[in-house]
């Protein structure tokens, strides 16, 4: 079946089965930013946006989302190369599969939440798991980037 998504801010209409994730979806259609982590709506890497929102892509299907907002961080590139250089200068950046997801979680953040306690940061990315890391780096870049931000 037909679902029109606006991806990106581009409206595209991908042929999709009934029973098939976002996920899928845009990874069948080479948007590999979007990661397949645990298909079990636990680790984070599938993160996009939905109509602003940060959601796992592994656990919605497409066909619900026709005529909705879809952003990857292809969409946001200019912040996301913001929030990567705060990663960077914190030796946050280790193996960077997590890092797509967490981004996009970031930037929601930022646009929904205003002077976010540190509590309210590590609630708003406790989704986004690293495999990596002790998550320190991570907290002081999302730190950074948000004191910047404002």
């Amino acid at each position: 079946m037909k679902v029109k998504l606006i991806l990106n801010n581009k409206a595209k209409t991908f042929d999709v089965s009934p029973d098939e994730y976002l996920l899928d979806t845009l990874r069948n259609h080479h948007i590999t930013s979007v990661k397949k982590g645990c298909n079990q709506s636990t680790c984070g890497v599938c993160t996009v946006l939905l109509d602003g929102k940060p959601i796992l892509s592994c656990s919605i299907l497409t066909v619900l989302l026709s005529e909705r907002h879809i952003t990857t961080v292809e969409g946001i590139q200019k912040e996301v190369d913001r929030i990567s250089d705060y990663f960077g200068e914190e030796g946050a950046d280790q193996c960077g599969f997590c890092n797509s997801g967490l981004a996009l979680t970031i930037y929601a953040m930022k646009k929904e939440l205003k002077n976010p306690t540190d509590e309210e940061i590590k609630k708003y990315v406790v989704g986004n798991l690293c495999r990596c890391s002790g998550y320190q780096a991570q907290f002081l870049a999302i730190k950074k980037y948000l004191e910047d931000a404002l």
